[in-house]
């Protein structure tokens, strides 16, 4: 899906594998009063017209302005909210983060990836129901983390810029009534695909 470097403006268009014959060109996902940047509404664009979503519901995480927006099986936008996001900036995951204790992974290194995933919700070690993104290195999208006072992370997601919104050590944090009203309606009892675009490469 990533390829060589694009400006990490949220304007600047981006690249896609040509639609199929059989993709439906025509068809643009509504966003209401939504607001969203060009590169996030292409996107969506270009998974309803391709069928790449798989007829099944789908969620794209904006790091530049760190949002994320869910949909249903056919595009139609189920909601929208601020996300946390890992502290580095970047679309990789260091080899062998998972199973590094997480205190000791260097700021760097705390990045959220970038790519297409199957996503599929789960529990984490501690029981609570969290949505796996990419379950090979430990990243999920889950309710905010409140346990340390020192992050503020309820308070960096109700700043209106995402300048304060890297936090994790990679996972999405999401409000905690997001989560339990949009992310596990749509994704409980099923599979969905989640996109998270980048921020330093390019979307092929």
């Amino acid at each position: 899906m990533l390829n060589a470097n694009y400006s990490e403006d949220a304007e600047v268009p981006f690249v896609m594998e040509p639609k199929s014959a059989m993709a439906d060109v025509s068809r643009q996902v509504n966003f209401g009063p939504e607001s969203a940047s060009r590169k996030t509404r292409d996107m969506a664009d270009w998974v309803v017209s391709s069928g790449d979503n798989l007829n099944k519901p789908f969620a794209i995480v904006d790091k530049v302005n760190a949002k994320v927006y869910v949909f249903s099986v056919d595009g139609k936008l189920h909601g929208a909210a601020p996300v946390l996001l890992g502290l580095g900036k970047g679309d990789d995951v260091a080899p062998g983060i998972a199973n590094m204790r997480m205190g000791l992974i260097p700021a760097a290194q705390r990045t959220t990836p970038a790519g297409r995933f199957v996503a599929i919700m789960g529990r984490n070690s501690h029981g609570k129901e969290i949505l796996w993104v990419d379950y090979k290195n430990a990243i999920s999208m889950h309710p905010v983390v409140t346990s340390n006072p020192k992050e503020r992370r309820a308070e960096r997601l109700d700043t209106p810029t995402p300048l304060d919104n890297r936090i994790s050590y990679g996972c999405i944090n999401v409000p905690v009534e997001f989560f339990k009203n949009v992310i596990h309606g749509k994704f409980s009892g099923t599979t969905g695909i989640v996109y998270v675009l980048p921020e330093t490469k390019r979307v092929r």
